[in-house]
């Protein structure tokens, strides 16, 4: 039996397959290209108990491809795995065997795999939510801004509403003399 970590980035991901007693049977770096990395793994296809992967942003394509032929995917939840840092070590290749290791121990702290057809979905919910705080982070700044040079808060209705103008005779700035 084999376990196989992938350290996804941007353009390359590092793929390193450990066997049980975490011996290195297979380190490279590939292209972040589906034909490439498939015909990486091919060879041990049959022996691989899964593959760990980065949730990085680009992941889906990656999880999807593998999962079409047949590879049993493992999404690391990265952000969990910082409580192993002590075992960490620096550089695309240990990261790589690191999440190999963790899923040969099943300590693979692992995030769920969205549903192809679910995905627009969700990452639209995520984009509007983004949205809405920087537009409330842009009210809050105006508020200041406004309750500085004229002494007085001006709502938020008000700033939304465009009914507050800045030239009216409460908001001029008469620079001092």
């Amino acid at each position: 039996m084999r376990f196989c970590g992938i350290d996804l980035h941007s353009n390359n991901s590092f793929i390193v397959i450990i066997d049980q007693q975490d011996r290195v049977v297979y380190s490279q770096r590939h292209a972040n290209s589906l034909p490439e990395i498939l015909e990486a793994l091919s060879a041990y296809q049959d022996e691989l108990s899964g593959i760990a992967i980065e949730s990085t942003f680009n992941w889906y394509w990656l999880v999807d491809g593998l999962q079409e032929r047949g590879y049993r995917v493992h999404l690391v939840n990265t952000t969990a795995v910082k409580q192993y840092e002590g075992l960490k070590h620096r550089g695309d290749e240990s990261d790589a065997k690191h999440l190999a290791h963790l899923l040969r121990l099943g300590l693979l702290p692992e995030g769920y795999i969205m549903p192809k057809d679910k995905r627009a979905l969700r990452d639209l919910a995520r984009k509007r939510m983004q949205l809405v705080q920087q537009r409330s982070m842009q009210i809050l700044s105006i508020e200041s801004v406004m309750q500085r040079y004229t002494g007085s808060r001006a709502s938020s209705n008000t700033i939304t509403n465009g009914s507050h103008r800045m030239t009216s005779p409460r908001c001029r700035y008469t620079q001092p003399r």
